[in-house]
């Protein structure tokens, strides 16, 4: 579904883009894109970008139903799918890929040391739900490994599973390996093999009706080819997309 190539809209002035550009993005990217915004924003004064993070299904739902969105950041390609084939969004390019983890409440107090005890009779496990990309990956984590989880809850971003182990709600919960970096001391985390890992990749792209085509068009290209934001997701856990 993804491509290499670049994005339909570029800028051909020396001018560069300016104005406001919103961008829906994956909760779990709530760190990071931040950081690059601010990396943008100094390459190219004038522009401004705005964020509205939120589980990637919902922000589908929300670009298809024609939210002025200028780019949609999604935490699968499946999702993604969903405005591409709504002819909600140009072409998706990837720009970085993501594992899983086990995140437990400092000191780890249910004694959780692998996937496999998250099926103890007793434990309490938080996951997202089933239609958000981290759920459907934590899904796949599990049959992966043969273990069978009842999770105690299902929420609808990563960063609500996060919260119900921050608070200590639940002996753990399967969030992305970014976020347990993300959050320090709050959590602590159990190693997961990279043999026995699953990895989810993030594609970006530009609306079709974009209110800042021209903006939205190069933020694309500068997520997913310059030096400064891949290195900068790199600096935050993120894989590489190739």
């Amino acid at each position: 579904m993804c491509s290499s190539d670049l994005p339909t809209v570029m800028v051909t002035t020396g001018a560069g883009p300016t104005g406001t550009i919103t961008v829906s993005a994956a909760s779990s990217l709530t760190d990071v894109l931040p950081v690059i915004a601010a990396a943008f924003e100094k390459r190219y004064p004038g522009t401004d970008v705005r964020f509205n993070f939120g589980g990637s299904p919902s922000l589908v739902e929300q670009v298809n139903a024609g939210a002025p969105v200028d780019v949609l950041i999604t935490a699968s390609e499946q999702t993604m799918a969903k405005a591409v084939a709504a002819g909600s969004v140009r072409r998706p390019l990837l720009i970085a890929t993501n594992t899983m983890a086990i995140a437990v409440p400092p000191g780890n107090p249910a004694g959780i040391r692998s996937l496999a005890d998250l099926g103890r009779p007793g434990v309490s496990v938080a996951l997202c739900a089933p239609a958000v990309p981290c759920g459907a990956a934590a899904l796949a984590l599990l049959a992966h490994n043969g273990v069978t989880v009842t999770p105690a809850t299902q929420e609808l971003d990563v960063r609500a599973v996060l919260g119900k182990v921050m608070a200590d709600e639940v002996d753990a919960g399967i969030v992305y390996a970014t976020d347990v970096r993300a959050v320090g001391a709050q959590v602590s985390s159990v190693p997961i093999p990279a043999s026995g890992n699953v990895t989810t990749t993030y594609p970006v792209a530009r609306a079709t009706a974009a209110p800042n085509a021209v903006a939205a068009g190069v933020f694309v290209s500068y997520l997913r080819f310059t030096a400064s934001a891949q290195g900068i997701l790199r600096a935050y856990g993120f894989g590489w997309p190739w």
